[in-house]
């Protein structure tokens, strides 16, 4: 038999002390439940509002109406002789260290001493005097931008290109491994994402597209003399899956200036909205709850961050007309379009708006109506994008997944658009490449890191 020798007093203590220990226990391991964000500690913040404010999803969504001038002082000058980049930055705000960085970010692409007289150049600041972009023209189509976010001092550096000459181009092959591997071949890899976007309600990249499948493509190139800038429209297109089964897409405007895709027969490919806003490469903060990059702080997201290049072109998902063209806060340039059918899309962190695409402006799915940029609360390039539907969020990547084809040309445009499918089948029969080397490719919007 064991006997427990310890004092009376003692046993009392430890009883006092249980209740104690359970409750900091319970205390400690709720708090670190709640706390726990995905790797980090933090709490989650109830009253935190993301870049539009928005603290959860069921609240009511503002859709902007107006337009807001950026509050920016353009100036427009030339370089004088013996002028240097150096001297030019310095002497509009950028500290010589600051020179000394973009100098060498710009060592393989460009030189500071590496300008002439003459040459044109802007310089904005916003009405305080800070600086905010310069723009140099290193061409007659070629623009150097420098922009610096007013936000995290980050310096953003591309280059644009400003004129072209659009000339038709067609590739057919057979795919040995993936039809994006097949374009890569040909150095065309920029038409997978309107591939994608156009057979979204036709075709399973993943899964349709195998070994054997071949594939014809007629499409658009911008041209710079003798060098290519960028591809454009896809103007027919023609997959044959699955042995005998081949589908096709015909780009076609009708007599009320709509343009579309559509089968063989008419009948539409386009699904109420384009499945991407812009060719990116990952999804960088999802729609709901997250930690903030920049605050650290557990709050809203009321929209999905895809991450891409500065200058990525953006594109309006859906057929409507640009009710919101500007700077948004932490949202920083900010474009909203109002759709049909109750629903609006946001597109935020641009770099730049699409000259074609003003306020008060109607637009078609498909056009570009900005381009990929940081600004705002942003800590790098990508695109917030969002949707509301009767004033509510929405998932944006799942919505844009649901909706389908809604049209057909209309009888009375039914014989011209089969003269231009007969007119489209032509080309892509004749089985001719027309791409340039490799070594000719010069992209539209580069960033140049």
């Amino acid at each position: 038999m064991k006997y427990d020798n310890t004092p009376q007093s003692e046993h009392k203590t430890k009883l006092r002390l249980k209740p104690l220990l359970t409750a900091l226990t319970v205390t400690a391991v709720l708090g670190t439940v709640l706390a726990y964000t995905g790797g980090i500690f933090e709490p989650l913040t109830r009253n935190y509002g993301d870049e539009l404010g928005v603290i959860e999803a069921t609240e009511p969504v503002e859709i902007e109406q107006g337009e807001t001038p950026e509050k920016i002082d353009i100036a427009e000058n030339s370089v004088k002789r013996g002028e240097s980049l150096y001297v030019i930055l310095t002497r509009n705000g950028i500290t010589p260290a600051e020179v000394s960085t973009l100098a060498r970010r710009l060592r393989s692409e460009f030189s500071l001493r590496n300008l002439h007289p003459g040459q044109r150049y802007q310089i904005e600041k916003d009405l305080d005097g800070r600086f905010m972009r310069f723009a140099l023209m290193r061409t007659k189509t070629t623009r150097l931008n420098l922009e610096k976010s007013r936000e995290s001092g980050e310096f953003h550096i591309w280059n644009e290109v400003l004129e072209y000459d659009t000339r038709v181009a067609s590739i057919s092959g057979l795919i040995t491994s993936s039809l994006s591997d097949a374009l890569q071949e040909h150095d065309r890899y920029t038409l997978i994402t309107p591939l994608q976007n156009l057979f979204t309600w036709k075709i399973n990249f993943s899964r349709d597209i195998r070994p054997g499948t071949t594939y014809k493509i007629l499409f658009e190139e911008q041209w710079l003399d003798n060098e290519l800038a960028s591809t454009g429209n896809i103007l027919a297109a023609e997959i044959s899956i699955g042995g005998n089964e081949t589908i096709s897409a015909y780009r076609f405007t009708d007599a009320k200036g709509s343009t579309g895709y559509y089968d063989e027969n008419g009948k539409s490919l386009n699904g109420f909205f384009l499945s991407s806003p812009c060719n990116y490469s990952r999804v960088s903060s999802s729609y709901g709850y997250r930690t903030h990059p920049i605050l650290r702080k557990r709050h809203f997201h009321g929209g999905v961050d895809l991450a891409a290049p500065t200058g990525t072109p953006v594109y309006a998902v859906a057929d409507g007309k640009i009710v919101f063209r500007g700077i948004k806060g932490a949202a920083g340039k900010m474009v909203t379009i109002d759709h049909p059918r109750g629903y609006h899309t946001k597109y935020l962190h641009l770099s730049r708006f699409a000259s074609g695409a003003r306020y008060g402006s109607r637009v078609q799915q498909g056009d570009i109506i900005g381009y990929v940029g940081t600004t705002g609360r942003s800590t790098g390039p990508h695109l917030d994008f969002r949707v509301v539907h009767n004033g509510k969020l929405q998932n944006p990547l799942k919505t844009l997944r649901s909706s389908g084809a809604t049209k057909a040309v209309a009888p009375e445009d039914m014989q011209e658009f089969l003269a231009h499918v007969s007119s489209f089948r032509s080309q892509l029969d004749e089985e001719r490449i027309f791409v340039a080397d490799a070594s000719k490719v010069m992209r539209a919007s580069q960033t140049l890191f």
